[in-house]
C-alpha cells in the first residue's frame, strides 16, 4: 500500500494554550502534519507564505490582527483552505459567518469561550473538518456568480434547460397549480451555497422554504439574519409555533430537528430537542425530508447541496415514497464538499443535478 505524504496543516492562536491542544489532536493522524503555529494573524500571513500549508486552522478572536482581517488578506494573495475556529457569543458568530462569506471552508465551535479548557469535546470535530478542508479545490471557494447582462439571459435559460434533460428525471404528473413547499438541506460550505441561493428567489414566490443547514446553536440565527438582510423574501430562524408562509424561509435552529404540524388548512413549525441526532446532527435532513414526506396536501421540491456524509439521502427515499417531489441535488462542480448531494445522487432518485448558480432558477421553474 502506498502512503500518500501528510498534509500540511498551520495551527493559528493568540492562546499558547490552545495552540498546543489543538496541536496535540493531530499527533496521532495519518493525513494532517502540523508544520507550524503562529499567534496572530499578522504571524499567520507570514507563515502561509514560509511554509506552505494545505489547510490552516484560524481563530476568530486575535489581537494585532483578527481572524477575518487575516483571512481577507490570505484569501487575495496566498489562498489556502482555512477552518475557523469561534466563541459562540454574538460577535463571534456574525464574524464567523462573514469568515464564511470571505472563502473560510469551515468552523467550529469552540465549547467554552476563547480559552477552551475543554476543547477536546470537539476534538473528532475538528480533526475530521481539518482533514476534509485540506482536500478542499480552492477554485470552489473563489466561484463568483457574474453578473448576466439581459441581453444573453434568454440563451441562459436555454443552457439551463439543455443541462437539465441530460439525466433529468421528469416528474409527468407535476401540477403548477398545486400547493408547494421548498425543502433545503446542507452542511460544509452551506452559508455561501444558501446565500446564492436564497438570495435569487422573488419576494412574491408561491412556496415557503424549509431550511436545515448542519449548525450550532446561535450561529442559525446569525445566518438567517445575515441572509434576510441580503434576500427579497423573508428569512428567520425558525421558533415553535411559527405559521409556514409563502415568501418566507425558516431556518432550523441548531441543536432541534425540525418539523412541521397541520393546523385547519395551515402548517405551522415544530422544533424537537427530545429526538436524537442523525449520524451526530440535530437538526438533520433526513427528519425534515421524511416528517414532511407525511403530508400529500403539498407538492414538495427537495434540494440538498454542498455537505459532508449522506444526511438526506434516507429522508428522500421517503419523500420519494409520498406524493409528488422534484430532487434537485448541487452538482460536483460546484460543491466545497461533494458527499450529501452524491449520496442523494446515488439513490437514483434525484431529478436534476444542477449548478449551484442555477439551482434558484431551477427552483422557480417548478413554482406555480
Amino acid at each position: 500500500m502506498v502512503l500518500l505524504p501528510k498534509k500540511k496543516l498551520l495551527i493559528v492562536d493568540d492562546s499558547a494554550f490552545m495552540r498546543k491542544l489543538i496541536g496535540d489532536f493531530f499527533k496521532e493522524s495519518n493525513v494532517i502534519e502540523v508544520v507550524g503555529i503562529a499567534r496572530n494573524g499578522k504571524d499567520a500571513i507570514q507563515k502561509i507564505k514560509a511554509l506552505k500549508p494545505d489547510v490552516v486552522t484560524m481563530d476568530v478572536e486575535m489581537p494585532e490582527m483578527n481572524g477575518l482581517e487575516a483571512l481577507k488578506r490570505i484569501m487575495a494573495e496566498t489562498p489556502v483552505a482555512v477552518v475557523m475556529l469561534s466563541s459562540t457569543t454574538q460577535k463571534g458568530t456574525e464574524i464567523t459567518l462573514q469568515a464564511m462569506g470571505y472563502g473560510a471552508v469551515d468552523f467550529v465551535a469552540k465549547p467554552s469561550g476563547t480559552i477552551s479548557l475543554d476543547l477536546h469535546k470537539i476534538k473528532e470535530e475538528l480533526v475530521e473538518k481539518v482533514e476534509n478542508a485540506a482536500n478542499v479545490s480552492m477554485s470552489k471557494l473563489n466561484i463568483v456568480t457574474p453578473k448576466v447582462p439581459t441581453t444573453i439571459l434568454n440563451l441562459l435559460d436555454r443552457k439551463i434547460e439543455a443541462d437539465k434533460t441530460i439525466g433529468a428525471k421528469r416528474v409527468s404528473n407535476w401540477n403548477k397549480a398545486n400547493k408547494k413547499m421548498v425543502l433545503i438541506g446542507t452542511s460544509t460550505g452551506g452559508p455561501r451555497a444558501l446565500q446564492e441561493v436564497i438570495t435569487k428567489l422573488p419576494k412574491d414566490m408561491q412556496a415557503p422554504v424549509l431550511i436545515v443547514q448542519h449548525m450550532p446553536a446561535g450561529f442559525t440565527k446569525s445566518l438567517a439574519e445575515r441572509l434576510n438582510q441580503l434576500a427579497e423574501i423573508e428569512v428567520k430562524e425558525a421558533e415553535n409555533g411559527d405559521i409556514i408562509r409563502n415568501g418566507h424561509a425558516y431556518i432550523a435552529p441548531g441543536g432541534y430537528h425540525m418539523k412541521i404540524h397541520k393546523i385547519g388548512s395551515t402548517y405551522s413549525i415544530v422544533l424537537d430537542n427530545e429526538e436524537a441526532p442523525r449520524a451526530g446532527h440535530r437538526p438533520a435532513v433526513d427528519v425534515l425530508f421524511e416528517d414532511s414526506s407525511h403530508y400529500n396536501d403539498f407538492d414538495k421540491i427537495a434540494v440538498i447541496m454542498t455537505g459532508m456524509g449522506s444526511d438526506g439521502s434516507k429522508g428522500l427515499r421517503q419523500l420519494k415514497k409520498n406524493g409528488n417531489v422534484v430532487a434537485i441535488a448541487e452538482s460536483a462542480a460546484t460543491c466545497i464538499v461533494y458527499g450529501m448531494p452524491k449520496a442523494a445522487v446515488e439513490t437514483n432518485l434525484v431529478n436534476e443535478v444542477v449548478d449551484l448558480e442555477n439551482i434558484a432558477k431551477a427552483i422557480i421553474q417548478y413554482l406555480p
